[in-house]
């Protein structure tokens, strides 16, 4: 049930426990809205039973999931690939699989939810496990030395001019797009992401999109409100005590809670990254950066789609720059060596620090990590917005008459599965490797992951289905916050979206190199902006001018 359609079924005068006690009132609750929803009085089926099945493994408040969970996921899990493989067809066959150990999810859990794969499968697979930041250069070093060493990889979709384009990946049969139901995968994640030159390669296994996560304790505190409502400081726009919807306004309630606490604890504001993380780091001044560079008069926010031109070193980025350099001093101690895993498992989930952009995976976690202590007072809503935009055609600053410009940023478009081309000559070997990769992306598995701790947030339009999640064990508010966040996020008309260009990365970690001296004061806010975009335009050269151009305009749309 979409988010929608769930909230027209409130207005008709149904309750939640209305919702969940099944068919027949569900019927009843059709009949009364005169909505239609006949479709929703059928009997529960077998793919509704497993999916409400292996969402008590282990239930949500029972404890962080361990590995046998993993595994038992993965086996009841298993009845799609056994209509597409037969018991020990692919014995003897051992596969090189290569992605994240990232907070020891990723990697990890696809170890096992693939150990009763193996068992069935007969295949043996090896793994190569990498940490965030070593991620980039070592994928980069098997693409410039011409030694890819795995046979399947977990990658994004930015990497898929460097590794797609340069003819690496093999193509996706027929047989694995149908056990995946590619046509669930929500819309900005479909074709062109995932293809090149109109092949389809990718098993998409996660949706990307930083929302905005704050402290509903924070923003609700009574003594904090009366402090905020005497105090003489600027805080544009927000009158009374809550939570901020502007950058503007982030940036006054951190400085504002400097020196605050509540119950007796320091209270922090707004929590930045500014340490490199292999080029993942920049997405996080990107968020911070979109409501004031992304127009929504224009697709481009990075680069002028006609020349490549960067734009990092506009206005509009100056100004998050500089909101950064501004910030950290109001920021817990030595912010300034935090990067973006700290930010999210150490300080937010650990109750420092009240509010954050991330991916979706602090949602998740904030309800189902052990370490988290705030799953009780964790709200969710898209990126802030900007008072005004800035306007790369005219050089000028606009302020829209339909208010605040929001822009979320849809960063990195997810992590998927790929097969490597080397796999094409056996063909054994190749269908070990696409089931492999079938069974890390499938429909239902998806859904587990996406509500708990895995590394991977909603991609799916079945990931939307509030009361699936509420008898999973979620509360019904926190689950709208969160969802209604990712939703909004991911359709937004003026979403920023990810440029599937090559080199990507290798712009994004020139820039962090670039950023982490800017941050500690060494250069002007200009200054390293400046320095960025000269290191962007020698890249742009090296990789090829004209060819990005084509491509850059392709991944926009225009």
């Amino acid at each position: 049930m979409r988010t929608g359609l769930y909230d027209k079924l409130v207005r008709a005068g149904a309750t939640r426990r209305d919702i969940l006690k099944g068919a027949a009132s569900m019927a009843a609750i059709a009949a009364a809205s005169g909505a239609g929803l006949g479709a929703l009085t059928r009997p529960a089926s077998a793919a509704s039973e497993l999916r409400a099945k292996i969402l008590q493994i282990p239930g949500v408040g029972k404890g962080q999931p361990t590995d046998a969970d993993f595994q038992k996921v993965g086996e009841l899990c298993l009845e799609a690939t056994k209509a597409n493989v037969k018991e020990g067809e692919f014995a003897g066959v051992e596969l090189s699989f290569m992605g994240l150990n990232n907070q020891n999810l990723h990697n990890v859990l696809f170890r096992g939810f693939l150990k009763p794969w193996e068992a069935y499968t007969g295949a043996k697979i090896n793994w190569i496990d990498l940490a965030q930041a070593d991620y980039n250069p070592r994928l980069q070093q098997a693409i410039a030395t011409n030694t890819i060493d795995f046979d399947i990889v977990e990658m994004g979709a930015p990497f898929e001019g460097d590794v797609c384009g340069k003819g690496l990946t093999s193509e996706m049969p027929d047989w694995v797009r149908k056990q995946i139901d590619m046509d669930d995968i929500v819309a900005y994640l479909k074709p062109p992401v995932g293809t090149w030159n109109g092949k389809q390669y990718r098993v998409t296994v996660d949706g990307d999109t930083h929302n905005f996560n704050y402290r509903t304790d924070v923003f609700s505190d009574s003594d904090l409100a009366a402090a905020w409502k005497s105090d003489s400081g600027d805080k544009a726009g927000l009158t009374e005590w809550g939570v901020p919807k502007t950058w503007q306004q982030v940036q006054a309630v951190t400085k504002f809670l400097k020196g605050k606490k509540m119950k007796g604890q320091d209270v922090y504001g707004y929590l930045d990254a500014p340490k490199p993380w292999g080029g993942f780091g920049f997405y996080f001044l990107g968020s911070r950066a979109s409501a004031y560079a992304k127009h929504p008069d224009d697709k481009a926010w990075l680069f002028d789609a006609d020349t490549m031109k960067p734009r990092v070193n506009n206005p509009a980025w100056v100004r998050a720059i500089q909101d950064v350099i501004d910030a950290l001093p109001f920021e817990p101690q030595d912010q300034i060596n935090a990067d973006p895993n700290q930010t999210c498992f150490s300080q937010f989930l650990g109750g420092t620090g009240s509010m954050l952009a991330w991916w979706g995976d602090a949602g998740s976690n904030a309800k189902t990590n052990d370490s988290s202590v705030v799953g009780d007072v964790t709200g969710f809503s898209i990126l802030p917005g900007s008072d005004d935009v800035y306007n790369s055609k005219t050089g000028k600053w606009d302020k829209l008459a339909s208010g605040p410009n929001y822009a979320p940023n849809c960063a990195y478009l997810g992590w998927g599965v790929y097969v490597m081309a080397r796999v094409d000559s056996d063909e054994k070997k190749k269908k070990a490797a696409w089931s492999a990769a079938a069974h890390l992306g499938g429909k239902d598995l998806s859904l587990w992951c996406a509500a708990y701790p895995s590394g991977f947030q909603p991609y799916r339009n079945s990931h939307f289905d509030i009361p699936e999640w509420v008898a999973a064990g979620y509360d019904e508010a926190f689950i709208t916050s969160y969802l209604k966040s990712e939703a909004d996020s991911y359709n937004h008309p003026n979403a920023a979206i990810e440029p599937r260009i090559p080199g990507i990365f290798q712009y994004y970690s020139a820039a962090e190199d670039i950023l982490a001296n800017t941050f500690a004061g060494k250069m002007k806010a200009q200054e390293g902006a400046d320095a960025i975009a000269a290191a962007w335009e020698k890249l742009t050269d090296q990789i090829g001018r004209d060819n990005q151009v084509k491509l850059y305009k392709a991944s926009l749309g225009v």
